[in-house]
């Protein structure tokens, strides 16, 4: 739940960075705040043995888009307003690796968050090296560079959606495959008994003497 809290201090500290920009460095410490309670906070409670799977899972990842979102906005008070139609896009493709990751998982019962050994750390990392080029630098290079940001988002996006569809779509045949395998075997089974009965009925007639009582029945 601390995530909550880092959230809305990054919030805070880049509305006050709209007017000085040295405020983001506070930013940076939210982020590198959230990071640790984020990673150490599942630690704790299975140490403790008080973890919640179902509801930290939901909490985890509810946050963590909650965090993301404080981050975006806290760009737009930053950048002049005619960024914010590029930081709205780019909120949008990053809800969508998420978006993507969760209807994964409920088809695949494999949550994966880290694409191409770039991860939610990685990010983290990401955004306080742009906060100090920010700070060094200020917003020009930020506000032409977006466009660029969002074109790779897009680009890993689609890479992203593409394996995952692929990953299931092998599934799903691998399935029919299994399903295919199942339906000859139960089809063998039941074919055995009429083999027997044939067999049983023509060996009554011989032993009988009566050979031309043979009949072949299905």
């Amino acid at each position: 739940m601390l995530t909550l809290v880092w959230s809305l201090l990054i919030l805070g500290f880049s509305y006050l960075a709209a007017t000085d920009i040295r405020w983001l460095w506070g930013v940076s410490l939210m982020i590198f705040f959230q990071y640790v309670t984020d990673h150490y906070d599942g630690k704790l409670g299975k140490y403790r043995n008080t973890g919640l799977l179902r509801w930290g899972y939901y909490m985890d990842h509810l946050l963590d888009y909650v965090f993301l979102c404080s981050v975006i906005v806290g760009y737009a008070f930053i950048l002049p307003e005619k960024s914010r139609y590029q930081l709205l896009f780019l909120l949008a493709v990053f809800a969508a690796f998420a978006v993507s990751a969760f209807l994964a998982f409920s088809a695949t019962d494999r949550l994966t968050i880290s694409y191409i050994k770039l991860g939610p750390t990685e990010f983290r990392l990401a955004l306080i090296v742009i906060n100090t080029l920010l700070i060094l630098f200020g917003t020009r290079y930020m506000i032409s560079g977006l466009k660029y940001v969002n074109a790779g988002a897009i680009a890993g996006l689609c890479f992203v959606v593409y394996q995952t569809q692929r990953n299931i779509w092998e599934l799903d045949m691998q399935e029919k495959e299994r399903e295919k395998t199942r339906t000859v075997a139960v089809a063998k089974t039941y074919a055995a008994p009429k083999e027997l009965y044939v067999f049983a009925s023509i060996s009554e007639s011989v032993t009988a003497g009566n050979p031309s009582n043979v009949q072949f029945r299905r």
